[in-house]
């Protein structure tokens, strides 16, 4: 729950330590995805445009849950998921040329 801050300092204070936390969890996140690399046959499987839709579901329902504003949410993660693809793909890529078939 955000409490009432009375100066624009104080707000931006709060949202500097938001942001230490998301990309805290965004280096956790990226982890993951690289982990994720490891099990997936091909391209299309790191892709995979069927999760993607939803992982995007999920998050605009819990946006509801939590009072968050579900088109901002929608935007933020169709963005981060587009970018760990990029960062998933040049990971399988360098996997494959390691441990070719």
């Amino acid at each position: 729950m955000a409490v009432a801050c009375t100066t624009l300092d104080e707000v931006r204070e709060n949202i500097d330590r938001l942001d230490q936390q998301i990309i805290t969890l965004l280096a956790e996140r990226g982890r993951f995805v690289s982990q994720a690399a490891h099990f997936k046959k091909d391209t299309d499987e790191v892709k995979a445009p069927q999760r993607v839709e939803q992982v995007v579901a999920k998050v605009r329902a819990l946006s509801d849950v939590v009072g968050a504003n579900p088109e901002v949410t929608e935007q933020v993660y169709r963005a981060m998921i587009a970018a760990f693809i990029q960062q998933e793909l040049a990971e399988h890529t360098a996997l494959a040329m390691n441990h070719p078939s």
